[in-house]
C-alpha cells in the first residue's frame, strides 16, 4: 500500500450525507486487520471504502505511530479517522480486528462525519475466513 492521505470529508461525495447509504463487505470480517468494501447508494452510486484496524503488528505494523495515535484520539472523542490507502477511501480505526459490532460503531461514526443520520447507513458483512 502506498503510505496514507487524510481525506476531509467535505471532499467526499454529497451522496454520503442526504440518501439511503449501504457498506458492502467485499471480505469476510474474520480475514484479519483489512476489511476491504464499498459504499452504495441507488443503482449508480458507489465508492471503494475500507476498514483498517491500526493495531495489528505482526508480521510489521500496518500503520506508524502518527496514524494510530490520531485514529485512537478520534475515537476517543466519537470520530473516525479517514484516510485513503491507494486511492481507496480508508476508515482507521483502533485494534486489531473486526466485530460486527465495531464495523457498526466505524460506518455510524462515518455518517455523523459527512452530516447524516447512522440510520440511514446499513451494513452487509461477510463471515469467512
Amino acid at each position: 500500500m502506498n503510505g496514507p492521505e487524510d481525506v476531509d470529508p467535505f471532499d467526499l461525495p454529497d451522496w454520503l450525507g442526504s440518501d439511503d447509504v449501504t457498506w458492502l463487505a467485499e471480505s469476510g470480517l474474520r480475514t484479519g486487520h483489512h476489511v476491504r468494501g464499498t459504499l452504495t447508494a441507488n443503482a449508480e452510486d458507489r465508492l471503494s471504502c475500507d476498514l483498517l484496524a491500526v493495531d495489528e503488528a505482526y508480521p510489521a505494523p500496518v500503520a506508524d505511530d502518527k496514524i494510530r495515535l490520531r485514529a485512537h484520539q478520534g475515537w476517543r472523542h466519537g470520530q473516525v479517522l479517514l484516510t485513503s490507502y491507494d486511492g481507496r477511501l480508508t476508515l482507521a480505526v483502533p485494534g486489531t480486528g473486526f466485530t460486527a459490532d465495531l464495523v457498526l460503531d466505524a460506518l455510524s461514526r462515518l455518517a455523523k462525519a459527512v452530516g447524516a443520520s447512522p440510520e440511514r447507513y446499513a451494513v452487509h458483512l461477510r463471515i469467512g475466513d
